[in-house]
């Protein structure tokens, strides 16, 4: 999920951009274009959920506690679900408070599992 965030940025901007004059695909932003035309969400709201977990991973990234490459974050309007396998219920608690804390996050989910090292 995380790979798919620049490139659907990137089709979001395009799309944008290109309003009105046709279909305009790029090497491998088909992809990312068939998956904005098959969501249901706004493409408002697709960005908005895409920068909430932008957020959300650069957060994690700076954190002491929490492993940024431990944990996979999911945004469906404002809504926030995180997976993943962490150390410990510290670095859990922190993630979900992390999350929390950005703009726009309606809710968490979290499905994180405490697996110690």
């Amino acid at each position: 999920m995380k790979q798919k965030i620049p490139l659907m940025i990137i089709m979001l901007f395009l799309l944008i951009g290109t309003s009105g004059c046709g279909v305009l695909l790029v090497g491998g932003a088909g992809a990312g274009g068939y998956y904005v035309g098959k969501d249901k969400r706004p493409v408002s709201q697709i960005a908005e959920d895409a920068r909430i977990t932008a957020e959300i991973n650069k957060l994690y990234i700076g954190d002491s506690i929490v492993s940024a490459r431990k944990v996979d974050v999911d945004t469906y309007m404002g809504v926030v679900t995180l997976w993943g396998n962490l150390s410990s219920q510290e670095a859990v608690d922190r993630a979900v408070s992390i999350a929390e804390s950005v703009k726009g996050v309606i809710k968490v989910f979290s499905k994180l599992k405490v697996i110690p090292d």
